[in-house]
C-alpha cells in the first residue's frame, strides 16, 4: 500500500516500556501482548517519542499538528499518522558460541509476513516445522559447532530447511541496516529460528531483570524496604510495526506525502523510548522503510 510503511525499532541499550507495578516477583515489568505474553513497545509510545523528537528539531509547528495531532476543545484535532504497536521480531539470547544469537520463530515470521504484504514488501513463505529441541541456522553461522546451538543452557540440534532461513535473514538485514554491511553480516550470522513452544519460553525468561534500591540521603544506607526488581527488553532487541496515514484533520491541506516525507524518512532517528532514560535505558534506533516500488 503507498500509504503504509513498516516501521523498526532496535534497542541499542536495554528497553524498559513499563505496565505499572506487577503481581509476581518483578515489580515493574514489561508490558506484553496479552494472548501471546511476548513482549511489545506501544505504538503510543512510540508516536509521542516522534513528536517529542522533531518538537525539539523545530519542525513546521503545522506539519506536527497535523501528524500527531492538537490538543484543545475548540482547536485541536487528531493526527494523521497512526502507529501500531511494535511487536518482537528477534529476541537476542546469549550464545555459547558466537556470543549471541538473534531468535526468531516461525509464528512470529507469519505475523512479520502479513504486516510486510500490507506495506508492499515482498517477503518469502514460512513453511517450517520441527521440534522443540531443533533449530534451524543460516549458511556460515557463528552459533553452531558440530551440529548443535547452545543457547543459555539449552542445547539444539541444527537441522536443513530448503534455504528459507537464509532469504528471511537477508531481507531483515536488509531492512535493518540498510547501507551498513557490516551490520548486515553480524545480523545474518547469528539469525536463527527456533520452535514456537522454545520462543515463547525464551520470550519470558531471556529478558533482563535489575534489582534497584533507594538511598537514604541524609544517612547514606538503602531505605528500609526500599528494593525493587525492574526488566528490560536486553540490547539488540528488534521490534517491528506499521505505519500509516489517515485523512488530515487539522484541515490545513497537509498531504499524505509531506507527512511521510517529514516524519517517516528512511534515515534511522536516534530515539529514547520509554523510562529509566536518566540511567542509560530506552535508547533506540528507530527508521522507516517502504516498499521496493515507492
Amino acid at each position: 500500500m503507498v500509504n503504509t510503511r513498516m516501521y523498526w525499532v532496535h534497542a541499542i541499550t536495554p528497553l524498559h516500556v513499563g505496565s505499572g507495578r506487577g503481581v509476581g516477583f518483578i515489580d515493574l515489568p514489561i508490558m506484553r501482548e496479552k494472548v501471546t505474553s511476548w513482549p511489545l513497545v506501544p505504538g503510543s509510545a512510540v508516536k509521542g517519542v516522534l513528536r517529542e523528537h522533531f518538537v525539539r528539531k523545530n519542525t513546521d509547528e503545522r506539519l506536527i499538528n497535523a501528524a500527531f495531532g492538537k490538543g484543545g476543545d475548540d482547536m485541536g484535532n487528531a493526527g494523521a499518522l497512526v502507529l501500531s504497536d511494535a511487536r518482537i521480531i528477534c529476541l537476542p539470547v546469549r550464545s555459547l558460541y558466537g556470543t549471541f544469537a538473534f531468535a526468531t520463530c516461525p509464528l512470529v515470521l507469519e505475523r512479520l509476513k502479513r504486516d510486510l504484504d500490507s506495506a508492499g514488501h515482498k517477503s518469502g513463505p514460512v513453511e517450517m516445522s520441527f521440534e522443540d529441541d531443533e533449530v534451524v541456522v543460516t549458511a556460515g553461522s557463528k552459533v553452531e559447532r558440530k551440529g548443535n546451538v547452545l543457547l543459555e543452557d539449552l542445547d539444539f540440534e541444527i537441522i536443513t530447511d530448503n534455504g528459507e532461513t537464509n532469504a528471511w535473514a537477508e531481507l531483515l538485514a536488509r531492512l535493518l541496516f540498510p547501507n551498513d554491511a557490516a551490520w548486515q553480516g553480524i545480523f545474518k550470522e547469528r539469525f536463527i529460528i527456533l520452535s514456537n513452544n522454545c520462543f515463547n519460553f525464551i520470550s519470558e525468561t531471556g529478558t533482563e531483570v535489575n534489582a534497584r534500591i533507594k538511598i537514604d540521603q541524609e544517612k547514606k544506607i538503602v531505605v528500609g524496604g526500599a528494593l525493587w526488581y525492574e526488566e528490560a527488553l536486553p540490547s539488540e532487541t528488534i521490534l517491528a510495526g506499521l505505519a500509516w496515514c489517515d485523512r488530515d484533520y487539522s484541515n490545513k491541506g497537509v498531504t499524505q506525502e509531506e507527512i511521510f516525507n517529514v516524519f517517516c524518512k528512511k534515515e534511522a532517528l536516534n530515539l529514547q523510548v520509554g523510562g529509566k532514560a536518566t540511567v542509560g535505558k530506552g535508547r533506540v534506533r528507530c527508521l522507516f522503510t517502504r516498499s521496493e516500488g515507492e
